[in-house]
């Protein structure tokens, strides 16, 4: 069995009445975009277009100066690192957050099925872990060497490797569609 089922087989009977649901509240907005007649390549790749930018620049940007701060054994360059990452690693996270409903609203507005890809699931784990990660962050990290900026830095590694697995699923979701 491929791993896009198994992936997708829990959510397809749950899914299909939410994801209706969730497509009907959509189309509104859905809809309002479709008349403007934006063009088909627009409204086929902005979304993975302006989501890589995010993930490929804020994303880098955020996870080298998160383990800058950790491994450097200069102040300075700690100080800098850190203060980089805790500014924009919460917009990188709110960007990927309106990202999220944005390439969801990219589906309905071309008449796609929404929430079955492993795209989706990819996203779903990704903004969780993002809002998790941030928490981590900012209510947890108390210290040089505690358990939770340990887990903290990891699990932004896991969340930047989950993206680029994301990004491929992606690419490969808008060459099907």
């Amino acid at each position: 069995m491929p791993l896009s089922s198994i992936l997708v087989l829990p959510l397809a009977h749950a899914e299909g009445n939410f994801a209706h649901q969730l497509g009907h509240a959509l189309e509104p907005a859905a809809a309002a975009f479709r008349g403007m007649n934006l063009p088909e390549p627009l409204t086929h790749w902005g979304h993975p277009f302006f989501m890589g930018i995010v993930i490929f620049f804020m994303g880098a940007f955020v996870a080298l100066s998160g383990w800058k701060s950790r491994l450097s054994e200069e102040s300075a360059v700690v100080d800098k690192s850190r203060a980089d990452h805790r500014k924009v690693a919460p917009l990188m996270t709110l960007f990927l957050t309106m990202g999220y409903s944005g390439g969801l609203l990219s589906l309905v507005m071309q008449q796609k099925p929404i929430l079955e890809s492993p795209h989706f699931i990819t996203g779903s784990i990704v903004v969780t872990l993002l809002w998790l990660n941030g928490s981590l962050g900012f209510f947890g990290i108390k210290g040089p060497a505690t358990v939770t900026r340990t887990a903290h830095a990891y699990i932004g590694t896991t969340i930047t490797v989950l993206l680029l697995v994301h990004v491929a699923l992606g690419l490969n979701l808008g060459f099907s569609i």
